[in-house]
């Protein structure tokens, strides 16, 4: 008996010259500095895979301070984040893992930034 599987299935690729889906804005941002291109959704469960683009100077400010329901793993692929509650800047290289409930952000991205996310629910 098979596996059901809830993200597509795909082989190795590169998405940023051969993007599964287009680069849109992310739910809930109101900076209008951020684009996501979502890797791999299962619409059942909510888990998600994207990257997030921070736009030169982006500052998501207007966002305030984020928490949410859902696990959250974050690897910074390029630039860096200046995390504006923390007032510390994480590079390129970086990676966070949230539990729902955890505050964080807002940023700025004075030369842009670029990250993986994975976004998950998981049973008590």
């Amino acid at each position: 008996m098979g596996v059901a599987v809830g993200k597509p299935e795909y082989e190795f690729f590169d998405p940023l010259r051969q993007p599964p889906g287009t680069w849109r804005a992310p739910e809930g941002d109101r900076s209008g500095q951020l684009s996501e291109l979502v890797l791999a959704a299962d619409l059942a469960s909510g888990d998600v895979t994207r990257l997030l683009r921070f736009a030169v100077g982006a500052d998501t400010s207007v966002n305030g301070t984020l928490s949410h329901d859902f696990w959250e793993e974050v690897w910074i692929l390029e630039g860096a984040l200046h995390d504006l509650r923390l007032d510390r800047v994480f590079d390129a290289g970086s990676y966070a893992c949230r539990p729902p409930g955890m505050p964080h952000g807002p940023w700025r991205a004075p030369a842009g930034a670029l990250t993986l996310e994975i976004r998950y629910r998981r049973d008590a």
